[in-house]
């Protein structure tokens, strides 16, 4: 096997072209047997096979070209070649390798990724500074980005000024989309052959010159035969927009072409200015199963790799396919009501809701900025969108947010899933930062349910409240169950929390599911071991994040010891909030108050399971916190008071 003996990318450089072709089988079978048992993304990383093999072979990342990898999710080869084919077992798992590029974890890994978008701003300021600190050694930056990433607000931002600075980086576009396969062939791959070629530049720099030379008339002669260059380049292949962009267009070439990929690579090396190669290729290349349904496998749980078939569990329902079939429930009831995402339809469930309502269902593609303020444009004209967004994606549309939506007071409404730890992803799609960054906004009604019958209730509520609302719900699943009709779900009014365990001196408010219903079960036992009715500890489910309501204030100020319990970072989250509007609303208080969160940092991958014990949450965690801080064993005191803030 060529595999084992990869030590590092430059040993790539000694195979000839034929031993690649067996080494990109030989990957192929590794990232198959690994994905079966860890899940991952699959369908991505077997698509870049041989483009990953061509890159190390042409370009020397050992000592001065860098590989920026978009997103990062077909990144699977890239690991396996660079350092750490012994380690690739371990990739998502607790303490093991991470699923996207990571800078901590290796140095071919030159930048983070895991968002969408960002490669070609990265490859600039990189190329930037070479050139700036005048670095010995420094070579090419490469951005490998997928065709649904370059469609991203940044990532048009970054071609636009990588073209404007004339820095020579490379972006390669990585197209797997059918629609232009057409020009994937002998007539495409001899024209970029000569495109890329010396000749080709060589003749296009002294054909303008000398047309420039003819007096008069030379400036409008070259203009002319510029402009019916482009339209004979129009004609055969796609890319016009990036030379105007300020890009030397190639492309597309057959992305599993490893010959014709290096002879590609070879002439792109002599050209000094921003490239763009636009490669095709097939998501899932080289297992059937992916091939045929390259969506599903995009991200994909542990199956089973002779038949493609899931291990998930049957019968269980995801948070987000409860909320999605809800809506279409009150969809039928209310021709008003649309459903928007972000490239996330089969993640966020909506996936049925696009078949039941297809003319009411929008994909906008990964531009989340994009998807807020188109939801706003439609609200403002009479219409009730549904955003359904994972909350670390969320984040890239804060402004739109606060300015197009609350501002405007919009009744737009965010379903936010993966809120919380999400697992396997690791720290760029954890949702530890939902709470902290939406609780502030005026205007915005913030919510989060305990259960999934709550979470209907929260949905259908949300449409009375004619505001900006965003309900938030953690990646978890449940025994699949009937769902109720809409009269059935009971209105929540704005605002309105709920009391689980009557009890006033000793308070848990809890924000979110499961660990709601956990603790109720926890207070449950220790309430009914308890005779001392000063000792028993209550619980409320406070639903709302924002309003805090002046009934909830009233209800807590005279408490002796009150935990917080949500799952975000601490600072600026529920907890912190509940502290300052108590401390503006109480002159004199005395209180031991402790906020049980995922604490201030940034959580890596693993199980979600296995990163909640960890962090406190875990059935026997939470007793644990709630027997510790109840019983004064070694607590420190929190005193506050008015004067303090």
């Amino acid at each position: 096997m060529f595999l084992d003996n990869i030590k590092s990318p430059g040993d790539v450089k000694t195979l000839h072209t034929e031993d690649l072709k067996i080494l990109a089988r030989e990957l192929r079978e590794e990232i198959i047997s690994v994905c079966s048992k860890n899940g991952g993304h699959l369908a991505s990383s077997l698509g870049v096979v041989e483009l990953t093999i061509a890159l190390l072979k042409s370009f020397d990342i050992e000592n001065s070209d860098k590989i920026i990898w978009d997103v990062g999710h077909q990144s699977y080869s890239y690991k396996i070649l660079t350092c750490r084919k012994d380690n690739f077992a371990t990739i998502r798992k607790l303490g093991g390798i991470s699923g996207f590029p990571s800078i901590s974890e290796s140095k071919y890994d030159v930048f983070g990724t895991g968002h969408a978008g960002t490669s070609i701003s990265a490859a600039l300021g990189i190329s930037v500074a070479q050139d700036f600190l005048k670095k010995d050694g420094s070579g090419r930056v490469i951005a490998v980005i997928g065709d649904a990433s370059i469609s991203n607000g940044i990532a048009l931002e970054g071609l636009n000024h990588a073209g404007a600075l004339k820095k020579d980086i490379v972006v390669i576009l990585n197209d797997n989309e059918m629609s232009i396969s057409k020009n994937v062939g002998a007539i495409s791959n001899y024209l970029n052959k000569i495109m890329s070629g010396d000749f080709y530049q060589s003749f296009r720099k002294d054909a303008e010159k000398l047309l420039k030379s003819i007096p008069l008339f030379g400036n409008q002669v070259a203009r002319f035969a510029s402009k019916f260059e482009e339209s004979l380049k129009n004609l055969m292949v796609p890319g016009i927009i990036f030379e105007e962009l300020g890009f030397t267009y190639i492309g597309p070439i057959d992305g599993h072409n490893i010959t014709h990929l290096l002879n590609t690579f070879e002439n792109i090396k002599k050209i000094k200015k921003p490239i763009l190669l636009h490669v095709i290729t097939q998501k899932g290349k080289g297992y059937e199963p992916s091939e045929k349904n390259p969506s599903l496998f995009h991200g994909i749980s542990a199956f089973d790799k002779n038949t493609g078939l899931t291990l998930k569990k049957t019968g269980n329902v995801f948070y987000g396919e409860i909320a999605s079939n809800f809506l279409i429930n009150l969809a039928k009831k209310d021709n008003k009501i649309i459903a928007v995402t972000a490239a996330m339809t089969d993640g966020t469930g909506l996936s049925k809701f696009s078949k039941a309502f297809p003319e009411r269902f929008f994909d906008v593609g990964i531009a989340e900025g994009h998807a807020a303020t188109f939801a706003a444009g439609a609200a403002i004209s009479g219409l009730r969108p549904f955003v359904f967004i994972y909350s670390t994606f969320l984040q890239r549309s804060l402004d739109q947010i606060i300015h197009d939506i609350c501002l405007q007071n919009l009744p737009v409404i965010f379903c936010i899933d993966r809120a919380g730890i999400a697992g396997e992803d690791g720290a760029t799609h954890q949702g530890l930062f939902d709470i902290s960054f939406l609780n502030y906004i005026p205007n915005l009604t913030f919510m989060s349910p305990k259960d999934e019958y709550e979470l209907m209730q929260m949905i259908k509520s949300a449409l009375s409240y004619d505001k900006p609302v965003a309900i938030r719900y953690p990646k978890i699943e449940v025994p699949y169950f009937e769902l109720p009709g809409t009269d059935e779900a009971a209105m929540i009014n704005e605002g309105e929390f709920e009391v689980l365990q009557n009890y006033d001196e000793n308070i848990v408010i809890s924000i979110g599911a499961p660990h709601t219903g956990l603790i109720k079960n926890i207070l449950y036992e220790i309430n009914k071991n308890t005779p001392d009715e000063n000792r028993k500890v209550g619980l409320i489910n406070a639903r709302f994040i924002s309003p805090i309501s002046h009934k909830l204030i009233n209800k807590i100020k005279k408490a002796k010891k009150i935990m917080t319990v949500e799952e975000n970072v601490e600072y600026s989250g529920f907890g912190s909030k509940l502290l300052t509007v108590l401390s503006q609303n109480v002159r004199a208080l005395n209180i031991e108050y402790k906020i049980l969160s995922l604490k201030n940092g940034y959580i890596e991958h693993g199980s979600r399971k296995e990163l909640l014990a960890n962090a406190g949450f875990s059935e026997e965690g939470l007793r644990d916190s709630i027997n510790l801080f109840f019983n004064n064993v070694n607590n420190e005191k929190i005193k506050i008071g008015y004067s303090s803030f």
